[in-house]
């Protein structure tokens, strides 16, 4: 899924105030008909037979992410930067590497990339990589922080695979372009600078960028690259 489509997800979940009438929206008046049941015509929507389809809990998240986006979009840009990890008691070290990183890329200092593997809420094994700066900038991260909810890789960060399914997904961000066509395997090129950044463990990291692996309670594999934006 290119980022194009990404932001047409983003602006069709928001026409939507539950997930069953976005469910309804992918449907069709023949599906009724046949099926006799809008119950069942949801539910095939929802297991993927009518295309793909968010999931009840990344509609959820796409939809507080768009109000995340509304509200920053009205907030004074002058008003200092109220830390999500601010106050928070973190004993995970992969929390205590994110707390650390905040403010640097919320304010564009920085703009790191997360990998993350574990499993589901399915019990099924996924990976994937996340912008946590773009993440910062559309999801509210207190949940995170304060141990109510876990940070996950989705299917509309940079990269997702699913190794129960199979499913692989990869989209440009604000902050980065996704390059799976290179002979060098996966890389992100920051789109500010311009400069490469490479995930694999076996090579450097990339210039202005380190790679941190994290030892973690909360989750099997947790690495973070940093990449430095240098300013004249």
């Amino acid at each position: 899924m290119e980022s194009s489509a990404v932001g047409r997800v983003h602006d069709a979940v928001s026409h939507f105030t539950v997930y069953e009438d976005y469910l309804d929206s992918r449907g069709t008046p023949m599906d009724l008909l046949y099926l006799h049941s809008r119950e069942l015509a949801r539910t095939l929507v929802e297991h993927g037979h009518k295309g793909t389809v968010l999931s009840r809990e990344e509609f959820q998240e796409r939809k507080a992410a768009a109000q995340a986006a509304k509200s920053n979009a009205f907030s004074y840009r002058g008003q200092p930067t109220t830390l999500a990890s601010a106050g928070k008691e973190l004993k995970d070290n992969f929390l205590k590497a994110l707390a650390e990183r905040e403010e640097a890329n919320r304010s564009g200092k920085m703009t790191s990339v997360i990998f993350i593997r574990d499993q589901n809420t399915l019990g099924q094994e996924v990976s994937g990589y996340i912008d946590y700066a773009h993440r910062l900038k559309t999801q509210d991260f207190e949940p995170y922080f304060s141990g109510k909810k876990r940070l996950m890789p989705g299917r509309t960060d940079l990269c997702y695979y699913n190794w129960k399914t199979q499913l692989s997904m990869s989209n440009s961000s604000p902050n980065f372009e996704v390059i799976y066509d290179d002979p060098n395997g996966l890389l992100f090129k920051n789109k500010r600078d311009k400069k490469i950044l490479n995930v694999d463990p076996l090579s450097a990291p990339g210039e202005d960028t380190s790679r941190t692996l994290r030892q973690s309670d909360l989750y099997v594999h947790a690495v973070i690259y940093d990449h430095n934006i240098r300013t004249v």
